[in-house]
């Protein structure tokens, strides 16, 4: 797999959380792509920019009240979406 950018890795997480709301789970899927940190980071950053919010203690939502729609998964991301 080729290294990720990070808008990459904030594209890749928004997707994730569409699939999986449920934190716990969506950080068990994701530790077979990303390192903890990054996961960590991610979430952090799309928190602060309003594109994903927090919904009770365990649950994650994307925000499409503040963003609109979610963004394009690009190519060499969406393989990764779909093994998740």
């Amino acid at each position: 797999m080729s290294e990720l950018s990070s808008d990459d890795k904030l594209v890749l997480l928004q997707h994730a959380i569409s699939k999986y709301e449920d934190e716990n789970t969506l950080l068990e899927k994701l530790k077979a792509v990303l390192p903890q940190k990054d996961i960590d980071r991610g979430i952090a950053t799309l928190i602060g920019t309003q594109r994903v919010r927090r919904i009770g203690p365990d649950v994650l939502q994307n925000n499409i009240s503040h963003i609109g729609e979610l963004p394009e998964i690009p190519t060499h991301i969406k393989e990764i979406i779909d093994g998740l």
